[in-house]
């Protein structure tokens, strides 16, 4: 049963990860990376529209705002820390303006982009 549940979390989450970058490259993103993973974390979508290299995060829930509350303080962070590992080693990518983003989804509704969703204080990223 738990092998289950977690099949589907993960079956879910590539879903709606599907869905987010469609959304993105529809509002004119170009997707860089899709589940970039770090030494130090995972970025769900790596999305570049203009000089913006935006970080998004995908969250999925019954309503928008369960997918806004279970993104955690940890997660930004952890993001943070994926976002400057990314950067130390993807030169091209430095001159961009750095953002963190939120998707959110929920079933029957349209998906939601809070652009610049947080601002790390990089002071305490390391």
């Amino acid at each position: 049963m738990r092998i289950e549940r977690r099949r589907r979390a993960e079956r879910d989450g590539r879903l709606a990860e599907a869905l987010a970058a469609i959304w993105l490259r529809l509002k004119g993103y170009r997707i860089l990376a899709r589940r970039l993973k770090t030494p130090v974390g995972e970025i769900d979508i790596l999305a570049r529209r203009g000089t913006v290299l935006a970080v998004v995060e995908v969250k999925a829930r019954r309503d928008r705002s369960l997918a806004a509350e279970a993104i955690t303080p940890r997660q930004w962070h952890r993001l943070a820390r994926a976002a400057e590992w990314a950067l130390a080693h993807r030169p091209e990518w430095v001159g961009l303006s750095l953002r963190f983003d939120a998707l959110l989804l929920a079933r029957g509704r349209l998906p939601r982009h809070v652009a610049d969703a947080w601002r790390p204080e990089w002071n305490s990223v390391s």
